[in-house]
């Protein structure tokens, strides 16, 4: 279940998860809309836990944020979690502006990442 956007981004599905790497600088109205229908696909194969890599991305624009909030939408909705690991601090601080801060997961690793799910798992 690897697909590469061009090499913009990773999708593998790793245990109880499935793990997304955007590889690009960038996170922005070229990206995203690719990025949006593979979180389209992954819902509808049932994938509910999902862990979004943004360690490499430096720069997110509006779009770049629509499209993490619908993974965290799509995971809810299939009673899953959503987390966001590796923030670099220009992208920390639109999420915190935004006053997303409080409505996503943000774990500074995937093994943080990991405990989230797990926990969610078990109290859900």
């Amino acid at each position: 279940m690897d697909n590469n956007q061009e090499n913009k981004f990773i999708i593998e599905k790793r245990g109880n998860y499935t793990y997304i790497k955007i590889l690009d600088e960038k996170l922005d109205t070229f990206l995203a809309p690719a990025l949006k229908s593979e979180l389209v696909i992954l819902a509808s194969d049932r994938e509910k836990n999902i862990v979004m890599d943004l360690s490499n991305v430096k720069y997110c624009d509006s779009s770049g944020l629509s499209a993490i909030l619908v993974a965290n939408r799509l995971s809810k909705n299939s009673e899953g979690t959503f987390v966001l690991v590796g923030l670099q601090s220009a992208v920390r601080r639109l999420i915190n502006i935004s006053q997303l801060d409080s409505v996503l997961n943000i774990a500074d690793t995937i093994e943080e990442a990991e405990r989230i799910i797990a926990a969610n798992e078990q109290n859900s």
